[in-house]
């Protein structure tokens, strides 16, 4: 095919990467540790750990994980924290250790996080203890066999530790009481692991590193294999985009406020700032906008990533427009559109536009981007980066010619290797010569530069995350009373979009209060229903699938 957008590139960026030194995410951490032992590799909450820090740590946890549990290499371990110093020692361990990490959101449902586990088959699980009642519902459900639990303060300097654990747990109470018979504290298990040596595991391009889990077409989750092999060339082929951007900073310093266990944050933030010996500054709460930009003015950062609420939130913050942004090279806008309003004021108070890139958890994520050279928005998801392709496909996956709508398809070393045992979703997905089909309808100009028009799925974005109409049907119409339901996505100045509910009910006692009620009983809280709609009836074919473009239209 003719890479037309490679004419658009800057000139210190290559149209290729070579193949990567490193074979597994493990070796390429293990790299900084030893070329940056003593720079900072996370800040959080006023504690500082070094490349140091996080290499004992990490190993400690490795040998506990190894040794005490006998996990062996390519079992699943899930991690269920927020941004906390906790979730990069327990990464790094795990992957020192030949495991697979299963990232869960730690606002999940019980009847959610009970999928999760039990289609991964995770044998052991991390958790902050402010969730663990959730995983109480349905641990005997699952395969779990360990639980390692921790509090927000366990790896603070002392006093803070202590008097954070106690304000938490005695004076705000925001654990709730569980019991888990078996369980083990991090810190012991720190401890433990400290006492053995780690056996070497074997780790490769082919072994899985994540079981990253995406929305699925049918209202399920699916578990999408990345492998080490995806990861480390989707952090080279975004440290070659970046090329020079960072020439004269000492280092790295990145706000981290979107979640970790986000593939976005994950690998722009985590792994490709740690490879570069930078420091991940972590946001525990970013909703707590205030506490939010008293923790930047703390430093003087480099880079930041978020979505286009965050962006907008942070703008209408007093004492942001007064922070100091002289050391600021790069913002990247993701997981949903980034509004030209947005940008602009972005730019008139930092002097830096939001480059807008365009990933999927399916392609590690990064896989289009805007050039970071750019003088303004533009409305473009971008080019294709190093080493990347990307075309415009009919129905039938023929390519179409330039400036035709159609479904935008990625192929290159980032495309994962598939659904976790889901080979039918992979078939649905994939086509000949590695091509993923994106869901996402858009258009390529002249200039290689690629546009969404459209969403071929019908998908919610809410704040950057997946939502699928499935699962909130799926979930609904098990309620008493209830005979139909239709979701879609309605705009929302706060959240990009949000979901509206449209409900047939079989029992008019039914009330909006109570299907909201259910709602937040059993799905997160960012896929609750912000509108509900009860009907008499749904539009549909003729076949009788309910007709969600048709609501939309209305």
């Amino acid at each position: 095919m003719d890479k037309i957008w490679l004419k658009s590139y800057p000139e210190d960026v290559p149209a290729e990467i070579p193949t990567p030194e490193f074979k597994s995410l493990r070796d390429m951490i293990e790299f900084s540790f030893n070329e940056f032992p003593d720079r900072p590799a996370y800040t959080n909450m006023g504690t500082t750990h070094t490349f140091r820090d996080l290499d004992k740590q990490s190993m400690q946890f490795a040998c506990y994980l190894q040794k005490s549990l006998g996990l062996v290499r390519g079992e699943r371990v899930a991690l269920m924290l927020p941004n906390i110093l906790q979730y990069p020692v327990a990464l790094i361990g795990l992957f020192r250790a030949g495991l697979v990490a299963v990232n869960v959101n730690p606002l999940y449902t019980p009847r959610e996080l009970k999928h999760q586990l039990t289609d991964s088959g995770a044998k052991c699980i991390i958790i902050l203890e402010n969730f663990a009642d959730t995983l109480e519902e349905v641990i005997e459900a699952t395969k779990i066999e360990h639980v390692i639990t921790t509090q927000i303060g366990d790896l603070l300097t002392w006093p803070k530790s202590t008097i954070t654990n106690f304000v938490l747990k005695r004076i705000r109470k925001s654990v709730p009481p569980f019991s888990l018979p078996g369980s083990v504290r991090l810190r012991s298990a720190l401890r433990s692991g400290a006492t053995h040596h780690l056996d070497h595991v074997e780790l490769g391009y082919a072994d899985i590193a994540f079981l990253q889990y995406t929305g699925g077409t049918t209202g399920v989750s699916k578990g999408a294999m990345l492998s080490h092999r995806n990861m480390v060339f989707n952090v080279h082929q975004s440290r070659a985009w970046q090329a020079d951007i960072y020439a004269g900073l000492e280092r790295i310093i990145a706000i981290t406020a979107l979640p970790l266990y986000h593939i976005f944050s994950l690998q722009s933030n985590c792994l490709s700032v740690m490879y570069q010996g930078g420091e991940n500054i972590l946001i525990t709460n970013p909703r707590d906008l205030p506490a939010f930009v008293k923790e930047m003015s703390r430093h003087k950062f480099s880079y930041v990533s978020g979505v286009n609420t965050l962006f907008a939130g942070l703008l209408n913050t007093p004492g942001f427009a007064d922070l100091d942004f002289s050391n600021l090279r790069l913002t990247i806008g993701g997981g949903m559109a980034v509004q030209e309003a947005i940008s602009r004021k972005w730019q008139e108070v930092t002097g830096h536009i939001i480059v807008q890139a365009y990933g999927l958890t399916e392609t590690s994520p990064a896989a289009i981007s805007n050039p970071l050279d750019l003088e303004q928005f533009t409305g473009s998801i971008g080019v294709p980066i190093s080493s990347t392709e990307a075309q415009i496909v009919d129905d039938d996956g023929n390519e179409m010619t330039l400036g035709e709508i159609g479904e935008i398809c990625i192929r290159g070393p980032q495309v994962m290797e598939g659904y976790w045992h889901n080979p039918a979703e992979t078939e649905t997905v994939m086509l000949p010569g590695g091509w993923f089909r994106t869901g996402d309808v858009g258009r390529m100009d002249e200039n290689g530069f690629f546009y969404i028009e459209d969403r071929k799925k019908d998908m919610i974005l809410v704040s950057g995350f997946n939502v699928y109409p499935n699962e909130i049907e799926g979930v609904v119409v098990e309620m008493d009373g209830i005979l139909e339901a239709a979701a879609i996505g309605i705009p929302d100045e706060k959240s990009g979009e949000a979901v509206k509910l449209y409900v047939v009910r079989s029992d008019p006692s039914v009330t909006e209060k109570d299907v909201l009620s259910f709602c937040r009983e059993n799905l997160s809280a960012y896929k609750v229903p912000k509108v509900i709609e009860f009907r008499e009836d749904l539009p549909k074919t003729n076949v009788g699938k309910i007709l969600r473009r048709a609501l939309r239209d209305e």
